[in-house]
């Protein structure tokens, strides 16, 4: 994950103030372009010259994400409170620094074992999705930015835990660990090439093999970190069981497949639909819904399907 060479910064989230000395750069037609060196501070006057121009992102070298993540994850209380950042500003500054955590994870995934960085990130999403209706639309900003593996995790650990307020009556605890499950739902792809993972066709049947361990994969690689709780291993190891039984890892059926990953499926899926990948371009959610509602009683159970449309129509409620 490392050729990423560079990597997405919102603009809300550079304060003048304690932002690291690093380079800048400024991303047009496709080039990245110097906007300021790790040895000039990055200035109010720079943030109103850019704000003139409708530049929403700036952009920082890979080898300085470390930096940059550090920052972020040390100040996210205070950019958070500030008033001079609105709320789809914060959402933005919130889901990215969770999908930093996620690409550090996927560089290093021996950092799965430092769950307070994770939980701290988690308590953070779980009050802004719990105090915004339109949680999910700051995440579109990320979304477009070019790594997709990482902020569909943020996207489907957002859904997930709008899904379980909306409709369950969780305790703090257990949605902290619906949002680490979600959030770390994919990590064994990690342990898949990065040519498998980008492959804009599709895949044969030998690599489409390989693509389908990455859940038991994930599983056991956190499962032996000993830090996540079972609802957190559960998510990640069935959220491609299906209803009828022809899912993987297990081929578990019908309620055998714990609810926490049947909604984690229905948000995967929907996620995915809905979002720009190498394989296809998104789709409006109401197509994507309408393309799922045909696998009602196959791979998703039709209670919770049409439980979860609703929260994503806006109309469900506990």
């Amino acid at each position: 994950m490392k050729s990423r060479f560079y990597r997405p910064l919102s603009l809300a989230s550079v304060s003048p103030s304690y932002f690291p000395e690093i380079a800048l750069y400024v991303r047009n037609s496709g080039n990245y372009i110097l906007y300021k060196n790790h040895d000039r501070q990055f200035t109010e006057e720079d943030r109103h010259r850019l704000e003139r121009t409708n530049t929403s992102f700036l952009y920082v070298r890979s080898g300085d994400m470390d930096a940059v993540t550090e920052y972020l994850e040390q100040n996210l209380d205070t950019l958070l409170a500030r008033d001079d950042i609105d709320s789809n500003a914060k959402g933005t500054i919130l889901y990215q620094t969770a999908a930093n955590y996620v690409t550090d994870v996927f560089d290093e995934p021996g950092k799965t074992a430092d769950i307070i960085r994770c939980r701290s990130l988690i308590r953070h999403l779980m009050k802004y999705v719990a105090g915004h209706e339109d949680a999910l639309k700051a995440l579109q900003a990320i979304t477009s930015q070019n790594y997709y593996i990482f902020t569909h995790s943020v996207q489907v650990a957002t859904l997930m835990m709008l899904v379980h307020d909306r409709l369950f009556r969780l305790n703090q605890d257990e949605m902290i660990d619906v949002g680490i499950g979600s959030l770390l739902h994919d990590v064994g792809m990690v342990f898949l090439s990065g040519q498998l993972l980008d492959k804009p066709d599709a895949l044969a049947d030998i690599e489409y093999h390989k693509a389908k361990q990455h859940a038991q994969k994930g599983y056991e690689h956190l499962q032996s970190a000993g830090t996540l709780s079972e609802v957190s291993l559960t998510i990640v190891r069935h959220h491609h069981e299906k209803y009828d039984g022809s899912g993987y890892p297990a081929g578990l059926k019908g309620d055998d497949i714990p609810r926490s990953a049947q909604l984690a499926a229905l948000c995967d899926t929907y996620c995915a639909m809905t979002t720009d990948r190498p394989k296809h371009t998104a789709l409006p959610g109401t197509e994507a819904l309408r393309i799922m509602e045909d696998e009602v009683g196959g791979a998703f159970s039709p209670d919770l399907f049409y439980r979860f449309a609703d929260v994503v129509k806006g109309k469900g409620k506990a």
